[in-house]
């Protein structure tokens, strides 16, 4: 699922977290509420990896956060 699907899926809180911590671990409640949003699935675009500190966001999807953050019109390529 692509993330302008699933962004708007999830709450404000949820997604004000994401743009306050972009590019941070992910903590489990973060990803609890992406997997419902996404019906649990993982795409590799949106799914950097995982640390000892929980999980990452791509690139990608970090900059296309950033984008949203900054009110500007995210693309994916």
């Amino acid at each position: 699922m692509d993330i302008r699907e699933w962004w708007p899926l999830l709450n404000a809180e949820t997604r004000d977290w994401l743009i306050d911590h972009n590019g941070e671990p992910l903590p489990p409640n973060v990803v609890a509420r992406i997997m419902t949003a996404t019906g649990g699935t993982t795409d590799s675009r949106w799914w950097a990896s995982e640390s000892t500190d929980g999980p990452h966001l791509s690139d990608e999807a970090v900059d296309w956060i950033e984008g949203v953050a900054n009110d500007e019109d995210p693309t994916v390529s």
